[in-house]
C-alpha cells in the first residue's frame, strides 16, 4: 500500500465524530490538510480540537466517521499512522529527571535507532532548538520556553513528516512564542505538515494556511486566514489620538454621530466595524471640528478576533465548560 496520500493531502477527515456518554466532544467533522501546509484548528477551550488530536493520533478510536493520515487509516492502519506522526503539546513525554540531552537519546533509543545514531540526532536537535547549553541540565530547571522547545524537539527526533502541535504557546512570553512560530515555519519550509491546534487567532493568522474554526465539537467556518477575515464585512477602522486622555471624548463622539456603530477602546486607540463606505470621510470632518488630533487614522481587515466573535457570539480567551448551554446551538 502507498504511504503516499494520491490526492496530495497529509489528513483527510470525513464525519469524525467523538461521543462520551451523552457529551458529543466532536460532532460530524470533515476537514483536510494539505501535504506541506499548516491546517490551523481553532476553537475556545472545550471545542473538542484535542480530542481531534487524540484520534488522529490514534490515541483514541472514534465513534463514528473515518480519517486518513499519510493515507493510512487512524484505525486499520494505526502502526502505519503512528510511525509517520510527531506529537506534543500535552502529550509530550518528557521526563523531568532526565537533562535535555537524555531525554532526546532515550526516545531516539525507543524508536529503535542504535546508540550512535540516537547520541548524534540528539545533538542536532539540541542545536536546532538552541538548547546545546542546556543540554546537560535536568527538564525540571528548564524555563517555560525552553521547555516548549524540548517539546518540539522530542517530537522530531524520529522525523516524522506530519506533526500534530496541540496548543503549543499556551503560556509562553511573546518572544519565546515567536520563536517557537520561527521553528514550526522552518519544519514546513522543510516539507512537514502541520496541524496546529489553538485558542489563539493571531497563531493561527501567523502560521496557518488554512484556519477550520470549531465550536462545540462541530466545524462552524473554513479558508484562509484572508478569506475568514473577509467573511464578515471585515474591515476594521483603528483611530488613535495624539492626546491618550481624549480616548473617551473619541468614543463618545463616535457613538453620538454614528449610532450604528459599537467602537471598542483597546490599547490606547479605539477599534470600529466597519461595512460603510462613507463612514470614514464623514468622521475625519467630524474629528477635525472638533481638533482631536490623531496619530492614527487606518482602515484595515478585520482581525481574526472579530471574525470569530462574529461566528460564535464570543471571544476565544473564554474558559467554558466542555458543556456549556447558555445558547441553544444554531
Amino acid at each position: 500500500m502507498s504511504h503516499h496520500d494520491p490526492n496530495g493531502n497529509a489528513i483527510e477527515i470525513e464525519g469524525l465524530t467523538k461521543r462520551f456518554g451523552d457529551l458529543v466532544a466532536v460532532d460530524d467533522v470533515d476537514l483536510t490538510a494539505r501535504t506541506g501546509t499548516v491546517l490551523g484548528l481553532l476553537g475556545p477551550n472545550g471545542a473538542g480540537k484535542t480530542t481531534v488530536v487524540r484520534m488522529l493520533a490514534t490515541l483514541s478510536e472514534p465513534t463514528a466517521g473515518t480519517a486518513r493520515v499519510g493515507g493510512y487509516d487512524i484505525v486499520r492502519h494505526a502502526p502505519q499512522v503512528r510511525s509517520l506522526i510527531g506529537l506534543t503539546g500535552q502529550f509530550a513525554g518528557i521526563d523531568e529527571l532526565l537533562t535535555g540531552e537524555e531525554n532526546l537519546r532515550f526516545i531516539g533509543r525507543l524508536l529503535g535507532m542504535p546508540t550512535k545514531d540516537a547520541r548524534a540526532r540528539a545533538n542536532e536537535l539540541l542545536a536546532q532548538f538552541n538548547l546545546s547549553d542546556a543540554a546537560d541540565k535536568p527538564a525540571k530547571a528548564y524555563s517555560g520556553g525552553m521547555r516548549r522547545r524540548l517539546d518540539l524537539a522530542a517530537s522530531l527526533v524520529g522525523r516524522p513528516r506530519i506533526l500534530f502541535l496541540d496548543e503549543p504557546t499556551t503560556g509562553l512570553d511573546p518572544r519565546a512564542r515567536g520563536e517557537l512560530w520561527g521553528l514550526v515555519r522552518d519544519l514546513v519550509a522543510d516539507g512537514t505538515t502541520v496541524l496546529l491546534t489553538t485558542q489563539y487567532l493571531e497563531e493561527a493568522d501567523q502560521l496557518a494556511h488554512e484556519i477550520v474554526v470549531i465550536d462545540r465539537g462541530k466545524v462552524i467556518a473554513t479558508g484562509t486566514p484572508t478569506q475568514l477575515k473577509a467573511k464578515i464585512g471585515g474591515q476594521t477602522l483603528r483611530i488613535q489620538p495624539e492626546d491618550h486622555d481624549r480616548l473617551d471624548d473619541l468614543r463618545d463622539l463616535v457613538a453620538q454621530r454614528h449610532p450604528g456603530l459599537e467602537p471598542m477602546v483597546e490599547a490606547g486607540a479605539i477599534t470600529i466595524g466597519v461595512n460603510d463606505d462613507n463612514v470614514m470621510p464623514a468622521l475625519a470632518a467630524d474629528l477635525r471640528d472638533r481638533g482631536i488630533a490623531l496619530t492614527e487614522f487606518h482602515l484595515g481587515l478585520s482581525s481574526l478576533d472579530e471574525v470569530f466573535l462574529t461566528l460564535t457570539g464570543r471571544r476565544t480567551e473564554t474558559d467554558e465548560p466542555e458543556n456549556a448551554t447558555e445558547e441553544p446551538a444554531t
